[in-house]
């Protein structure tokens, strides 16, 4: 798998019927190791192992729905409350940030309102902040530790 902008982390990867599968410690079961995959675990490893974020705050391909058509986050972040904080969308290292992933994310956001979206291709990573008062987001210039989120 390709290099990416994070720090590097053991898994468990396996091949099943000739396809690799790498466990989600997450989801607690292997999974198709796909590059958006392979993005998804780093990012979230990095989250609970050097940002302090709790695994089991940590909703993979939580389900939502939009416009009634059902959808999946590639994961939602919730707060010690149980308060939704954060939805992360990772996306294929091949895979350019554009407005299109900033304004998929942000539909993903509706049913929730979190205050945090994150945007990945795991060698970019971009973090926003709803400004309630501007009625706007602000990108930070990092990615809040758990305490922070859960404290805002």
């Amino acid at each position: 798998m390709e290099q990416l902008n994070l720090p590097a982390f053991s898994f468990r990867i396996l091949h099943r019927a000739g396809k690799p599968c790498i466990f989600d410690d997450f989801r607690k079961r292997y999974v198709a190791l796909t590059p958006e995959e392979w993005v998804r675990q780093h990012f979230l490893r990095w989250l609970k192992d050097h940002l302090g974020y709790p695994g089991g705050l940590i909703a993979v391909e939580a389900s939502l729905q939009y416009n009634r058509m059902p959808r999946r986050a590639d994961a939602i972040i919730y707060g010690t409350g149980g308060k939704p904080l954060m939805i992360v969308e990772c996306k294929a290292p091949k895979v350019a940030i554009t407005q299109d992933v900033f304004d998929q994310v942000a539909r993903y956001n509706y049913p929730f309102g979190v205050k945090y979206l994150v945007v990945t291709n795991g060698r970019e990573h971009y973090c926003c902040v709803r400004d309630e008062k501007q009625q706007s987001w602000q990108f930070l210039e990092e990615v809040p530790t758990f305490s922070r989120l859960n404290s805002s």
